[in-house]
């Protein structure tokens, strides 16, 4: 069961960020009452397992928010499958996550973009902010290569766990 309904919520999560490039808030607040339902009907983790796992997200990527690495639907997804998951699984979900993001990108990095430009972009970044304080949109705006959906391996994590990989 539980399997079944983080898959749904993150395959929906995924649909939503292609179409519409963002997660509605709206379905991250109905996934998130029934993981909290879910807690409560005993099959689920205990309520604080439930908060616990939904908190971890939120105060372990909230940083990358601030420096708009990653946008706030894939933190509140992450939040959501955390409650549903529980603490510890959602450390791994998200360590998954972010592997393959990587296995992504570095592809296509290689094969679109510049990889020492990158590099240099990061660079850039890292000094203008230690410079100004002033925190800006780490992305580029637009449909650029690198601002690919990251609720894709969000999704693909939560595939492995519910096929028992982790």
């Amino acid at each position: 069961m539980k399997e079944i309904l983080v898959l749904t919520i993150a395959g929906t999560a995924v649909v939503m960020d292609i179409a519409s490039m963002r997660i509605s808030n709206g379905w991250i607040l109905c996934s998130l009452l029934t993981g909290f339902l879910y807690s409560l009907s005993g099959k689920g983790p205990c309520f604080g397992e439930f908060a616990l796992g939904a908190l971890i997200p939120a105060a372990a990527l909230g940083g990358l928010f601030v420096f708009r690495m990653l946008g706030a639907g894939d933190i509140k997804l992450f939040c959501t499958l955390g409650g549903i998951m529980g603490p510890e699984t959602i450390w791994r979900c998200m360590g998954v996550s972010f592997l393959m993001g990587a296995a992504i990108s570095l592809p296509l990095l290689i094969l679109y973009g510049n990889p020492a430009e990158r590099l240099r972009y990061l660079q850039s970044y890292i000094r203008d902010y230690q410079r100004t304080g002033i925190r800006k949109p780490y992305y580029r705006t637009g449909s650029a290569l690198e601002n690919f959906h990251f609720a894709v391996p969000i999704f693909m994590s939560v595939m492995l766990y519910a096929g028992g990989i982790y």
